[in-house]
């Protein structure tokens, strides 16, 4: 059968360029769209990502896809007739205002749902995040009782039941856990920046609250595979989580970066803990980030690194004792299954190698 033509809307940004990376090497597609508002030469790809963009397979259209011509000449573009719709569009950015999320996520979303209905698109599927679920100590399946605790779920909810209700499309919506790999900025980079950070000063690293708190993960070389999967897999109107089985919590990231840069870390005594939360968010903020923004940027100054998007700081939404415990199965039920169940911190380095690369990381703060 004639290959797909497929639509990648925010394609430039960090889950975007693992899938267009991923339908580049396994050569699934006849044709792949990438938009984005930044452009691509810009975008921080690497040298191998950047081949890829400038490749036959890929054409770019710089958009505003929360403008509804925008949207139209998208998908328009290139000869349009494009099978497959992904967006992975969405605003990641967290401490933004609500109207920023309202028509960046929310506009958005209704907008390229709305057109894939009228183009006549096979499947389109919306990236939402698993951020969705009631924090707590059960893992969330995807029937678990909904309670966003970002400003980017309470968006990404609302998105995901507008498409709902959107007649005669063929939707597929995912939720992914903290993602992280090449390009990632905003998963787990920042707390090997921190990790760096304790290297560097030779000092021991405290976290807040404990060892037990879970972070769950997938790789986005996995959540890559799995857009494409549901492409093709599960009924219209299913909702998947990605995570997979590592069980990731706030201990075993410390493990991971005691192994990365041999440094020794604990958490922060139940006592003092306790006192810190009686102060309040913002001293919590103030107690998290504090210690890591000063010294990241002076070892950047120090080793030649002046301009870098990469910062340890933790917004105040992230800071907050919540829980993401996400079951991740059910999409292996439609035949998929996760290439690296687990975090290995070999994985993680390779993120700061890139980085290193980019010219955005000193690699004097790698062992």
């Amino acid at each position: 059968a004639e290959k797909p033509r497929v639509l990648i809307l925010g394609g430039c940004g960090f889950l975007g360029r693992h899938l267009v990376k991923y339908l580049h090497d396994k050569q699934l597609c006849s044709k792949v769209c990438v938009t984005d508002k930044v452009l691509f030469q810009i975008a921080g790809l690497n040298e191998e990502e950047l081949n890829i963009y400038k490749s036959d397979l890929v054409t770019f259209k710089q958009s505003d896809l929360a403008n509804e011509a925008h949207v139209e000449r998208v998908f328009e573009h290139d000869g349009g007739n494009y099978r497959y719709v992904i967006n992975l569009a969405a605003v990641t950015k967290y401490s933004q205002g609500k109207e920023v999320y309202d028509m960046n996520i929310v506009t958005l979303s209704k907008n390229c749902a709305a057109a894939s209905v009228k183009h006549k698109v096979a499947r389109y599927i919306e990236v939402s995040t698993a951020q969705v679920y009631e924090p707590g100590k059960a893992k969330s399946t995807e029937t678990s009782k909904l309670k966003p605790w970002t400003d980017i779920a309470r968006a990404s909810l609302e998105a995901e039941q507008i498409i709902s209700g959107i007649d005669g499309l063929n939707y597929v919506i995912v939720r992914p856990a903290i993602c992280y790999g090449s390009g990632d900025t905003l998963g787990l980079t920042p707390r090997l920046i921190v990790g760096s950070i304790y290297r560097e000063t030779g000092k021991k690293m405290e976290s807040l609250y404990s060892s037990k708190l879970c972070m769950n993960t997938v790789h986005a070389d996995d959540v890559a595979k799995a857009l494409w999967h549901l492409t093709t897999h599960g009924e219209s109107g299913q909702i998947y989580n990605l995570s997979d089985s590592n069980d990731t919590d706030q201990g075993k990231v410390h493990k991971i970066l005691e192994a990365i840069f041999g440094i020794k870390t604990a958490f922060v005594s139940p006592l003092l803990m306790k006192a810190a939360e009686a102060m309040g968010t913002k001293h919590l903020v103030g107690y998290a980030n504090d210690k890591h923004l000063k010294p990241f940027s002076d070892a950047c100054k120090k080793y030649g690194v002046l301009d870098t998007p990469l910062t340890p700081y933790l917004d105040e939404e992230l800071i907050l004792p919540h829980s993401l415990s996400v079951d991740g199965t059910k999409i292996c039920s439609t035949g998929f299954t996760y290439d690296r169940p687990n975090v290995d911190p070999e994985e993680l380095k390779a993120v700061l190698l890139d980085f290193v690369q980019k010219g955005y990381f000193p690699k004097q703060m790698l062992p």
